[in-house]
């Protein structure tokens, strides 16, 4: 028969120099004990009430963003679907969708299909179908986008590939410039 410990870890006892209450509700400012298989314990104090505000969260990199985050794996598809409320958008896997978020980071073996208008692209793998970027697009060495494309500012490392319609500004003006892979 298997046992817990050899599968889930040996659960922690309490130290003989750390207190244990008596009851949790003995003093408010005590720490709260979560359980035994909780790795720390966490002052209320210590816990901040106040969001994080989004000059302090613009310092932070596309890859640690605070929010909500959806992360597409490898070998997984998803199809036919609208991506609301999401700040990140990680794709590893095939997406076709339609999208409005912050980011969308697609991997060297990711890509998508379908529309998205975002705020940061980017681009180690695919993108195919209509993109708004309205602050930067980076397509790496190894990534392509094809498409109706219109961004804010771009970055394209060498051996990056952009094609199809493309737009310089957000706006939606009638002047499109189509180019080649670069």
């Amino acid at each position: 028969m298997l046992r817990s410990e050899t599968l889930f870890g040996k659960r922690e006892t309490p130290t003989p120099s750390s207190p244990t209450p008596s009851s949790p509700f003995s003093s408010p400012s005590s720490t709260s004990n979560l359980g035994s298989g909780s790795t720390s314990a966490i002052p209320k104090s210590s816990v901040p009430s106040a969001p994080v505000s989004s000059s302090s969260a613009s310092n932070i990199s596309s890859t640690n963003e605070i929010g909500s985050k959806l992360i597409v794996g490898p070998n997984i598809k998803l199809k036919g679907v609208e991506i609301t409320d999401c700040d990140t958008l990680v794709v590893e896997g095939r997406v076709e969708a339609t999208m409005n978020s912050r980011v969308i980071h697609i991997a060297e073996k990711g890509a998508f299909k379908g529309s998205a208008e975002i705020d940061l692209a980017e681009i180690y793998g695919e993108f195919d179908g209509d993109l708004i970027v309205r602050e930067k697009l980076v397509i790496y060495s190894t990534g392509k986008v094809s498409g109706k494309i219109r961004y804010g500012k771009v970055v394209i490392e060498e051996g990056g590939q952009l094609t199809g319609e493309v737009q310089v500004g957000t706006s939606h003006s009638p002047k499109a410039t189509p180019t080649t892979a670069v």
